[in-house]
């Protein structure tokens, strides 16, 4: 109990302190996540849409594989991506291993199936022939899709949330293919482990309690417009 205690007082202190490293450590956390979300969105939305109203042979396996994917190992993740981009990987020459732009694209690889398998099962529980009226009443694929993701909305924005917390609460993946570097690709899950690590329990708990806050902040703020357009 105390651990927590002298945890939440380390927190509040690296908080309103206006610790560098902190604010360092969560902007790189939140920019790198939120990216990776944005990335995991369009390519998401994309193949829901394309997957949940058109029968072709392969669909049901392809959709098993987007589900499969909900339980997708971070760390096989991070191990795939580290051997493409590693200098004598077939992306080595972009030498991108050890940087941000790395880590968003592990992080968008986890993220991805989680916002696709979702938002194809919030697609799906519309009605099956809601997509077939909207187009007999004139409306372009585009403004079709619109409707529908409007229809869908609060699934969808459920997948975004999932998707967003896939990202930003991953580890492995992050530090095997960004190396937990000061300044450049430490988030608060990687500084968390190198914390413990060194036997500072309390600034591990700080960085703990400065991600749960950070993510139920992000949570709440979706859940707002989530509930909010439940109303209309």
């Amino acid at each position: 109990m105390n651990l927590v205690w002298d945890g939440l007082k380390e927190a509040i202190r690296l908080i309103f302190t206006g610790d560098g490293y902190v604010f360092e450590v969560t902007a790189t956390s939140l920019t790198v996540s939120l990216t990776a979300t944005g990335i995991a969105v369009v390519i998401g939305f994309s193949v829901a849409l394309l997957l949940a109203f058109r029968s072709h042979p392969g669909r049901t396996l392809t959709i098993s594989v987007f589900n499969a994917g909900l339980a997708l190992p971070p760390v096989t993740v991070g191990l795939v991506v580290a051997i493409m981009f590693w200098r004598t990987g077939p992306l080595g020459e972009l030498r991108l291993l050890y940087t941000p732009t790395v880590i968003i694209i592990a992080q968008a690889v986890i993220a991805v199936p989680v916002v696709t398998a979702l938002s194809i099962a919030a697609l799906q529980s519309l009605h099956p022939k809601l997509r077939l009226q909207i187009l007999a009443l004139g409306a372009s694929r585009w403004q079709s899709a619109l409707l529908l993701f409007r229809e869908a909305r609060l699934g969808l924005l459920a997948a975004v949330m999932a998707g967003f917390g896939a990202a930003i609460s991953e580890v492995g993946a992050t530090i095997m293919v960004g190396g937990n570097i000061r300044g450049s690709t430490r988030t608060l899950t990687s500084a968390t482990v190198l914390e413990v690590q060194q036997g500072d329990f309390e600034t591990a708990m700080a960085f703990s309690l400065i991600l749960l806050a950070l993510i139920f902040a992000v949570v709440v703020a979706f859940t707002f417009v989530q509930q909010r357009r439940a109303m209309f």
